[in-house]
């Protein structure tokens, strides 16, 4: 096995993305290998994969929509820059062009990345046959170690290629999604030393890189004074490419049949309607009409089904992207407004809608990312499932909302184990009455037949905690405070 190759500095985290690369090129097996690089775009898997190329002496190249002769021609001319020949080369046919690829890599594995895949796909769909018969070749005759890299943003396409009876099925000998940053680390990444304003920024960029980089130019705020100002100037103008980026995801997924009722359905989403009936009834249609829209929008990763904690039967939707989420909300009523101008006129407006549909949400989303990722470690159990959740009081004839149900793993020999149920306030001081609630569900859940044996009740505090809970908080082992500090702490205890 090659040693690693190191990791340009100018890459920001991705730390566990580029040992994942550099261990799937450096691979010394004889014979080539297929990997599959996707995630939505503007989460730097170019730039990931750029890097690489260059730190490795592999060969990148960043396919366009085109037909399939002048991609062959772009192709030939990119090798030809790669190999320093003053003539680019030329290729008769895919199959040509995958053989000499290949004889790159004909002394020692090198990286073959092909970038923006879908794009090649439109005009030549029989490629990934080509690709799978020269992998089995390779692996009958080795010899030319070529570690081929397909990276792309369409998410339904790149989903597909190992999916089912797809030719490349079973071929992969790497899967990797590049994924937002983590809330954490994208608070390093804007500078944003404020847990307040970190999560605001979170709420409207979340963890996509290219949002402060090319998008607002490294506009950043300079304080929790600056946000509204930032908001108005980098999102609400409509001289900045932030202002028209929710519609461009949607619109470059190839599987959309009709904008309108896509954007319906996030909109419905939105504003509060999670469930598939609450959704279609919004918007005016059949719960069938909003079958393929739904499960378009869960390929393409802009929406999640996410099930109940506690009613395994009751799924609710959750729009991921949080600029699309603050686009339907705040942006797409004002639309004709923003483009006049108008941004500081209509954040003036949205200051509730923005607390409210956005901020309150999106915290609690913050929540349960934090107990994912810190709950063995808070909660001192192995968790297997977080997720919001439902208890149903027959006696008081209501419905207690769990944001944060902390669950340990599912087994079958025994009850389900309820390590911590939690609520989440954004904007609100959390007093006694919250703990009360929990406690009551924590109780009602015992009854239903969960090992709720040391469950800890859990106040997740954007905005502080009165001194009757931290009183109650201090004498009760039972009780867990966690304010916006918490969580954007660091494990090593550094904020």
């Amino acid at each position: 096995m090659s040693a690693a190759f190191e990791k340009p500095a100018r890459v920001f985290d991705r730390d566990r993305e580029w040992r994942s690369l550099t261990d799937f090129v450096a691979d010394d097996r004889a014979e080539p290998t297929l990997g599959i690089v996707s995630g939505r775009r503007r989460q730097g898997k170019t730039y990931l994969l750029r890097s690489l190329a260059e730190a490795s002496g592999g060969f990148f190249f960043e396919a366009a929509e085109a037909t399939e002769t002048e991609s062959l021609r772009m192709l030939g001319a990119a090798l030809a820059r790669h190999a320093g020949s003053g003539a680019a080369f030329s290729f008769a046919s895919w199959d040509d062009a995958l053989r000499y690829l290949s004889g790159l890599a004909a002394d020692r594995p090198v990286p073959l990345v092909i970038d923006e895949f879908p794009y090649l796909l439109k005009s030549s769909p029989v490629l990934p046959s080509l690709i799978r018969q020269r992998i089995d070749e390779g692996q009958v005759v080795p010899g030319a170690p070529a570690r081929l890299l397909l990276c792309g943003s369409a998410m339904t396409v790149m989903g597909g290629l190992l999916g089912g009876s797809a030719p490349l099925r079973g071929r992969a000998g790497l899967e990797m999604v590049v994924q937002p940053l983590a809330f954490r680390d994208a608070a390093r990444f804007w500078g944003a030393d404020d847990p307040g304003l970190a999560a605001r920024l979170h709420a409207i960029a979340g963890g996509t890189p290219a949002y402060r980089r090319q998008f607002v130019r490294d506009d950043v705020p300079s304080g929790l004074e600056d946000f509204d100002d930032w908001v108005v100037r980098a999102v609400l103008n409509p001289d900045r490419p932030l202002l028209r980026e929710a519609r461009y995801l949607l619109s470059e997924e190839m599987d959309v049949r009709e904008p309108a009722l896509y954007y319906s359905v996030l909109g419905a989403i939105a504003v509060g309607k999670r469930t598939w009936g609450g959704i279609a009834s919004y918007i005016g249609r059949k719960s069938s009409d909003i079958a393929h829209p739904l499960q378009v929008l869960e390929d393409c990763k802009l929406v999640a089904k996410e099930r109940d904690a506690f009613r395994g039967d009751r799924t609710s939707y959750r729009i991921t992207e949080p600029l699309i989420a603050f686009y339907e909300a705040v942006m797409r009523p004002r639309w004709s407004d923003l483009e006049l101008g108008l941004g500081a006129d209509v954040w003036a407006d949205a200051q509730h809608t923005f607390s409210a549909q956005i901020l309150g949400p999106h915290f609690e989303e913050l929540c349960r990312e934090f107990g994912r990722r810190e709950g063995s470690r808070t909660f001192g159990a192995v968790v297997g499932e977080v997720a919001a959740g439902t208890v149903s009081d027959p006696e008081r004839k209501q419905q207690i909302q769990i944001d944060v149900a902390v669950l340990g793993p599912e087994r079958h020999d025994a009850p389900r184990r309820v390590i911590s149920i939690g609520e989440c306030k954004w904007g609100e001081t959390m007093g006694p009455r919250h703990l009360e609630r929990l406690a009551r569900a924590r109780a009602l859940l015992a009854v239903k037949g969960y090992d709720t044996d040391g469950a800890l009740l859990a106040c997740y505090g954007g905005g502080g905690f009165d001194a009757g809970l931290a009183d109650v908080a201090a004498r009760r082992q039972d009780v867990l405070l966690i304010s916006l500090d918490d969580l954007y702490r660091s494990p090593g205890g550094e904020s």
